[in-house]
């Protein structure tokens, strides 16, 4: 594993064959590994250690980048000349600021430890044992189990010639699951840096109760429904919006957002936080210019409280026309590596339910007199994206509820569904978790009871 002193040494390495006016190095890698199962057999397994380094070069306002994976001496000054060749040749970006300082960037505050030595032990042998106590169950059910267990250790550096100095060590473990019958599927999915945070037994057994309660589904008309959203449905939903949530989206007028920061534009037990620092989350405490990310509240009882941004993006809205209707305006820490067109956003996502009002997934189905029980989604995709109108379709355990109580499976469905209008619907939520969908990137989000959720069309399956 690249530790910080050798990350140290590669960086000193390019700075001595750089002659731009400054270079930064990004360096990320580590070990993964992943078992791959299907047909209730692993068929394959496969590991690397493989690290990149990204080495962005500066010439006054022009700036460009270059990434290799060959850390010797050659390999490292071929990247340099490329990133410095590139840069020469860009046309000057007056928005361009030199990079950051330490004095401008103050230490990062300490993340919750992401890093498990006993995560990062886990062998090939450990991940096929809990495969097959997984197959073991499909196989005790009469069922098919096809899926993943991945493990990694990984590293994130950054370093600049102006003194940035960040590191950042974790480890993850994912396991995914699907439990197929002959006309039903059950599915479930975690993600924890710290591998005894996941249950695969426990994963199996949910999946293969699904796929259960979904057989011989049948077939229900298209409508408005009260859903009952499982997390990983949310958060699947919720990743389309925080695009949204940058500055620079707002500077280009494409973000649904506009005119509406500090508007109550959802539901008043809608509250959202971008939280790096939150026990359940992950990732670095740094953005990609080495700034330290800040704990944001993004939505406040349903009014849009406030935007992220990165160092550039919070300069030029400073000086822009909407620099009065968007509330604080400074660098968040949620800036990607320069230079890129896409500004910021956030990725350390929390929804906040109201205090003491937690309703368990059990309890809003007891409380519906007729909906959907919605395990998850997929093939999601943005219809309007000014009222975040998205398609989509159900899948691996869509059950009707009626008086309280999950019924049948039934054939599931497209949907097309505002998000702005989903937000200001939802009645009850759970306890927020650490969720893993297919859609969008892990977040911690409770279950949603909501109403009139929009579903348009029956599939045949």
């Amino acid at each position: 594993m690249l530790d910080q002193q050798q990350g140290r040494r590669i960086f000193e390495t390019v700075r001595k064959h750089s002659s731009g006016d400054d270079v930064e190095v990004l360096i990320a890698g580590g070990d993964h590994a992943l078992t791959r199962f299907a047909n209730n057999t692993i068929h394959q397994n496969v590991a690397e250690e493989n690290y990149v380094v990204s080495i962005r070069a500066v010439f006054g306002q022009k700036t460009a980048r270059a990434t290799t994976n060959k850390l010797d001496d050659e390999g490292l000054q071929r990247a340099v000349k490329a990133a410095e060749s590139l840069a020469r040749v860009q046309q000057p970006n007056t928005d361009l600021l030199p990079m950051a300082t330490p004095a401008e960037v103050p230490g990062t505050p300490p993340a919750p430890s992401r890093h498990f030595d006993a995560t990062a032990a886990i062998t090939p042998e450990d991940r096929a044992e809990a495969v097959g106590r997984m197959v073991q169950s499909a196989k005790a059910q009469r069922l098919t189990a096809a899926g993943i267990y991945s493990t990694s250790n990984t590293v994130e550096m950054l370093l600049n010639s102006r003194g940035i100095s960040r590191f950042h060590q974790q480890t993850s473990a994912e396991i995914s699951i699907t439990m197929l019958a002959a006309d039903s599927s059950g599915w479930q999915k975690a993600n924890s840096p710290d591998h005894r945070d996941l249950n695969p037994e426990l994963l199996a057994e949910t999946a293969a109760r699904k796929a259960r309660d979904s057989a011989h589904p049948r077939e229900i008309a298209a409508g408005k429904y009260t859903v009952v959203l499982e997390p990983a449905a949310v958060l699947d939903l919720l990743g389309f919006l925080f695009w949204d949530w940058g500055g620079l989206a707002i500077l280009d007028q494409r973000s649904f957002l506009t005119n509406r920061v500090g508007t109550k534009l959802f539901g008043e037990n809608i509250s959202i936080v971008d939280d790096v620092y939150h026990p359940l989350q992950s990732g670095p405490a740094f953005d990609g210019e080495g700034v330290a990310r800040q704990r944001v509240q993004l939505v406040d009882r349903g009014a849009v409280s406030r935007l992220v941004y990165s160092r550039a993006s919070a300069a030029m809205m400073q000086k822009s026309e909407h620099a009065q209707k968007v509330g604080p305006i400074a660098a968040t820490g949620h800036g990607f590596p320069l230079p890129n067109e896409i500004g910021e956003m956030p990725t350390n996502i929390v929804v906040q339910p109201p205090a003491g009002k937690a309703r368990s997934i059990d309890q809003m189905i007891a409380s519906t007199e007729r909906g959907i029980l919605v395990t998850r989604l997929w093939y999601i995709r943005e219809v309007d994206p000014y009222e975040k109108i998205l398609t989509g379709m159900t899948r691996d355990g869509t059950l009707y509820i009626e008086d309280g109580k999950l019924q049948y499976g039934v054939r599931n469905f497209r949907f097309n569904q505002g998000m702005v209008q989903l937000l200001q619907s939802v009645e009850e939520m759970s306890e927020a978790v650490r969720a893993s969908g297919e859609e969008s990137f892990d977040m911690v989000v409770p279950a949603m009871k909501v109403r009139d959720f929009n579903f348009t069309e029956v599939t045949k399956f």
